[in-house]
């Protein structure tokens, strides 16, 4: 044993046995590989002390323990072995942090540390001459920048910090790196320009993709790169032209530079090119679709979707390119030419992947008949009309199939017989299509009939044909009848959507059992009867359930405190009778609730507990029985409008659900509010977007201070209930409020001055409560109208025909002022404005004179202190008709380095001409 050199037992199965201790006999090892062998726990000491003698501890040069389940810390020992070459410890379950000083051993050649995601660490300064040449962190956790001292490491080759968090901006010392082959930053934080690796003649990958780098693609940079066969630089924010020079690289196959802000025309070289892959999706780039590219004979994907790309696109074109797979040119401003002649459909190239959405296109391309490889299939938002063809059916390996957004109206039947098995996706949503539905095998997962004019019953086998569906929409169809129970036969279903129909009925009690795996659940706005089924199980999944919009009745079912998941309950439009839905307390992720337009009574909140809604952002119990008084304690509990108003709302999320087995694929969920005195949709609830509606209840007592506690808060409707009291000042901290509505209560005692702080308020409405005093005439408070203020006696202002008497400052004012309206003669002020500037061009070269200009300046703002600042609060002017239509007449005087500004609004009285 002594004389091991060498100890491989890697690719055996030690069934998750410790790693022997006893390394410490093996003086003369050099190489040891533990990999795949099911070893776990920790890395023993005793491979430290593989002897007392230091130059024999030197002989250790290659470790490899990957693919283990150590669960471990790196020991910093590791380091003492100056002769170290080699360590590879991938996916290894590693903690901790990883020791700096392993990179700076002198010998190291590779490390790879790959695949531990709870390892943490940085890079420190590496010794010059070092000889690393290889480093690989990817999927690791280290975080900082990349050391300036990279460029130190003459012999690196391979770089791969992938899916890492590395911040800052790549060094431009990495340009004295010539020996890189494969580069791969991807998937960090990385800002700033792009490197030079113009020296590096030997690079065949690049991947930038990911990160934060900004600055154009210089051409010069790229042209020595004679080896590159991969660049990717997708989602960045990189801007300017695509240089031309990118496409004459003699081996690039893949050139990915998607989701950038690259703008202006794509220009190329019609040269020989290997280019198999070309992804410039998202971009701003903008003209016809360059010829060039027809010139690429490898290509096999091309992807040119959201650009602003115009003119016509040859579809016969594409028999040139032999050897293309997946095309997508959608969003564009494109028009497809349909010309084929002297062409047959079988000279096409076999494409699996084709998107044409969006592109004008006014029929269905007659070579699809021939694409027998075609797997997914997208033309939707087209101008398509009539019949949905029976041969598209008949494409064996169509999988994907999307038509939404089309004017179609009908299917070539028949509907069942020549549904391929393969079709798991069909989106068939928004055209005009009616009759009946068509029916599919039981392999489609995701299907969507929603808005068209369907107008049958539901069939009561549907649900034997979702065995395998996890999404179902129905919804804004003309289906009527029931609802058949064989629905509950789907039992991977994820999203029903049945809104917007006339189905009648009970709720089949089976549908609410199904909420173990099903998370949306809307049956909203149809005729369904009876009370909601009380069979909600207790590992129900449900995120959202809407059935506003029906005539269900009965009380509140209690098992939907099950529902533990919960976000979006609208239960609205309904005729439940019941108290305030206590049972729900606990419920953390509830974000929206509305009980609108039902017979809910008693009182709001829940006594004895503060509940757990911190999450909640929509608030809608209107039109109710509601009464007592409204405890501050409960609005405290709504965590999701107290949150302060600066807080970061750049990133606007909206509430969704994503379906499991399609990526980027979500469900999303809407409600009603009403908002600024109307009813507004939102298809889309921003989770920054909150409201609370409690009008027409009857609601007494004082509005809480705590009201002014709610910062986020954009919408509040406390309107017709029985509030007295005053008008907290409170409510002036909501600085983001857009929608105050208190009108019909019983509020009384002045409008506070503070709300005119309120620079978001664009609605409001104080209307027919006891409120007296003047209407405060500053901020944005002197924005709206009398409507916004009427029915309160008390009240005086410019917005009313009531305006406000006040005191003069002293008897001679009063002589001179005997009415608080005053009109301007413009002649007087002529006069005495013409004399003041007429004096100062006589005395000019005074004017320059500082004794003179001070009492040149004092002379005309005693004139204009006169003329507007004798009356305390209001004029009403006499304006020439062309100033009619103002609100605002602004005249600025200049003197010197003296401005006087002067605002006058402009209040329009036809009758009086004023």
């Amino acid at each position: 044993m002594d004389y091991i050199e060498n100890l491989n037992l890697a690719y055996n199965n030690f069934n998750n046995t410790q790693i022997p201790s006893k390394f410490d006999k093996l003086t003369n090892l050099s190489y040891l590989n533990l990999s795949n062998a099911g070893f776990v726990g920790q890395i023993p000491i005793e491979i430290a002390h593989l002897t007392s003698s230091l130059l024999k501890l030197h002989s250790l040069s290659v470790i490899r323990i990957e693919n283990s389940n150590l669960s471990t810390q790196v020991p910093e020992f590791f380091s003492n072995f100056s002769k170290l070459t080699s360590l590879r410890l991938s996916y290894s379950g590693l903690d901790g942090t990883f020791p700096k000083k392993i990179f700076q051993v002198p010998t190291l050649q590779t490390i790879d540390l790959s695949g531990n995601q709870q390892l943490q660490g940085s890079l420190p300064e590496f010794p010059k001459n070092g000889s690393l040449r290889s480093l690989v962190l990817s999927g690791a956790n280290f975080t900082g920048f990349f050391p300036n001292s990279m460029g130190d490491l003459k012999m690196l080759s391979r770089i791969d910090v992938s899916s890492c968090n590395f911040t800052g901006s790549i060094p431009s010392s990495m340009e004295n790196l010539t020996q890189l082959v494969s580069v791969d930053l991807s998937w960090n934080k990385f800002n700033g320009s792009i490197p030079f690796f113009s020296m590096a003649k030997n690079l065949t990958l690049i991947n930038l993709s990911y990160n934060q780098l900004t600055g154009q693609i210089n051409s010069s940079h790229w042209e020595n790169l004679t080896n590159l066969v991969n660049l990717d630089m997708r989602h960045n924010l990189l801007d300017g032209t695509i240089p031309p020079s990118l496409f004459s690289l003699p081996v690039l196959q893949k050139l990915q530079l998607a989701n950038n802000q690259f703008s202006g025309q794509l220009l190329g070289f019609a040269t020989i090119s290997v280019l198999d892959t070309l992804d410039l999706s998202s971009n701003h780039l903008e003209g016809p679709i360059p010829m060039f590219i027809f010139n690429l004979r490898k290509l096999k994907i091309l992807s040119l979707p959201s650009n602003n790309f115009s003119g016509s696109f040859p579809l016969n074109r594409l028999q040139q390119l032999k050897n293309l797979s997946s095309l997508d040119l959608s969003y564009n401003s494109l028009s497809i030419d349909y010309n084929t002649a002297n062409s047959s459909d079988s000279s096409f190239p076999q494409i699996t992947t084709l998107k044409l959405a969006s592109v004008r296109l006014r029929r269905f391309p007659d070579f699809l008949r021939d694409q027998s490889h075609l797997s997914n299939l997208d033309l939707s938002q087209n101008q398509i009309r009539g019949e949905i063809p029976n041969w598209i059916w008949r494409l064996n390996n169509l999988s994907q199939l999307n038509l939404s957004c089309n004017s179609l109206e009908t299917l070539e039947g028949p509907l069942l017989l020549n549904v391929n098995s393969s079709l798991s996706v069909l989106d068939l949503h928004s055209n005009q299509l009616k009759g009946q539905i068509p029916l599919l095998s039981q392999f489609s997962v995701y299907i969507d009939y929603s808005r068209n004019n369907f107008n049958s019953s539901i069939g009561t086998d549907i649900g034997d044909f979702l065995s395998n569906t996890i999404f179902f929409s129905l919804s804004s169809n003309k289906f009527h009848g029931s609802i058949p129970g064989s629905i509950c036969n789907a039992q991977n279903l994820q999203v029903l959507d049945v809104s917007n129909n006339s189905l009648s009925g009970l709720i089949p009690q089976c549908l609410t059992a199904m909420s173990g795996t099903l998370a949306v659940l809307n049956l909203r706005r149809n005729n369904l009867v009876g009370a909601i089924p009380e069979s909600f199980p207790g590992h129900c999944s449900l995120k959202t359930l809407d059935l506003n919009g029906n005539q269900i009745e009965g009380q509140f079912p209690k098992s939907l405190a099950n529902c533990t998941m919960l976000e979006v309950l609208n239960l609205g439009n309904n005729q439940i009778a019941d108290t305030f839905p206590c049972l729900l307390k606990n419920i953390s992720t509830l974000r929206v609730l509305v009980l609108r337009s039902n017979k809910f009574y008693g009182r709001l909140g829940c006594p004895k507990t503060h509940g757990n809604w911190s999450m909640l952002q929509i608030v809608d119990i209107a039109l109710n029985n509601f009464s007592g008084e409204i405890r501050g304690k409960c609005l405290r509990t709504w965590g999701a409008m107290t949150g302060d108003e600066d807080d970061d709302q750049s990133k606007l999320n909206h509430l969704r659900f994503e379906l499991q087995k399609f990526t980027g694929i979500y469900y999303q969920d809407s409600v009603t509010v009403t908002n600024k005195g109307l009813e507004m949709e939102f298809v889309k609830i921003l989770t920054v977007f909150t409201s609370i509606d409690i009008s027409s209840n009857q609601f007494s007592g004082s509005i809480p201070e705590e009201a002014g506690q709610l910062k986020s808060l954009y919408v509040l409707n406390l309107s017709s209930n029985a509030f007295t009291g005053v008008i907290p000042t409170s409510l002036s901290k909501l600085r983001q409020l857009e929608s105050l509505d208190l009108s019909n209560n019983k509020l009384g005692g002045e409008i506070p001055a503070e709300l005119a702080k309120l620079t978001f308020l664009s609605f409001l409405n104080l209307s027919n409560n006891q409120l007296v005093g003047k209407i405060p005439s500053n901020g944005q408070l002197s924005t709206f109208s009398a409507a916004s203020f009427s029915g309160n006696k008390g009240l005086c202002g410019i917005q009313l025909t009531n305006t406000c008497n006040y005191p003069s400052e002293s008897p001679d004012a009063a002589q001179k002022a005997p009415n608080h309206h005053r009109e301007i003669n413009w002649g007087v002020i002529s006069v005495e404005i013409g004399f003041t500037f007429g004096f100062g061009i006589a005395i000019g070269s005074l004017v320059l004179c500082k004794r003179w200009s001070k009492w040149y300046y004092k002379a005309m703002y005693n004139i204009l202190l006169k003329i507007f600042l004798s009356w305390r609060k209001e004029l009403i002017v006499k304006v020439p008709n062309s100033m009619a239509k103002c609100q605002t007449y602004r005249m600025t005087l200049l003197f010197s380095n003296n401005d006087i500004e002067i605002s006058l609004k402009i209040m329009h009285d036809s009758k009086n001409n004023k």
